[in-house]
């Protein structure tokens, strides 16, 4: 199983940017597609973005589009999360998480089977 680390979340002005990085090891990390996800109190955790292990395609949630990017550096073992144009509404602990097996693809909760500990994002006024 993958052992995902979260780092980069912190308290930013809205119209700010972050970047969220997620380290990864315990396996081939070239072979999983990696995705982001996050969970504000009260609410279900929810898909943000995911990117395929060899990293020829991106998925964004709507919400994201045109603000977030994810990328990956295989060679790093790491994979990214840039927030820009941040509002209050992407106010979240936000979670790195690996494919159930190489080689899936998929964009629900049930489709990762690793997952990192989480990082906050706040965004304020």
């Amino acid at each position: 199983q993958v052992q995902l680390v979260e780092s980069g979340g912190r308290l930013v002005q809205a119209g700010g940017s972050l970047r969220l990085s997620c380290a990864a090891s315990g396996g081939t990390f070239s072979t999983y597609t990696m995705g982001w996800f996050r969970q504000a109190p009260g609410k279900e955790r929810e898909f943000v973005a995911a990117i395929r292990w060899n990293g020829d395609s991106t998925y964004v949630t709507d919400s994201v589009k045109g603000r977030f990017t994810i990328s990956r550096d295989n060679a790093k073992n790491t994979v990214y999360l840039q927030m820009n144009s941040l509002k209050v509404e992407d106010t979240a602990a936000y979670y790195c998480a690996a494919a159930r097996k190489p080689g899936w693809l998929g964009l629900r909760t049930e489709d990762f089977g690793s997952w990192g500990q989480g990082t906050q994002v706040t965004v304020s006024s």
